[in-house]
């Protein structure tokens, strides 16, 4: 499929954007919108998930079974995910830092409504 068939007015503006919204969630266009979080499905999460419970699960455990003078263990740091890595960024990236020469995300809403 050639983008230029839009321009040549081979390609109407709703089919344009029916296969623009149904681009696949790991694609490159979906990757340069919402970085990582586009690669991490439901079953990622999930996985994540377990894993801290899993972690906390030792950690209880391993609280539980020992000598009344130890010191405990430290609490396990959950995984971190795409989200979590969003919110820790304090400055702002640039408008275009890591989209290889696309668009910017408010350009394709604009020109697709």
């Amino acid at each position: 499929m050639d983008l230029l068939d839009w321009h040549r007015g081979q390609l109407s503006s709703r089919r344009l954007a029916i296969l623009v919204r149904h681009l696949p969630r790991d694609g490159a266009f979906a990757h340069a919108l919402h970085g990582e979080a586009a690669t991490w499905g439901v079953t990622d999460h999930l996985l994540a998930h377990m894993i801290d419970q899993l972690a906390e699960s030792n950690w209880m455990f391993a609280v539980v079974n020992q000598g009344e003078d130890a010191d405990p263990p430290e609490f396990p740091t959950p995984l971190k995910r795409p989200a979590d890595r969003l919110a820790a960024e304090s400055e702002p990236a640039p408008a275009d830092a890591g989209r290889a020469g696309l668009p910017a995300p408010e350009e394709v809403l604009r020109f697709l409504s």
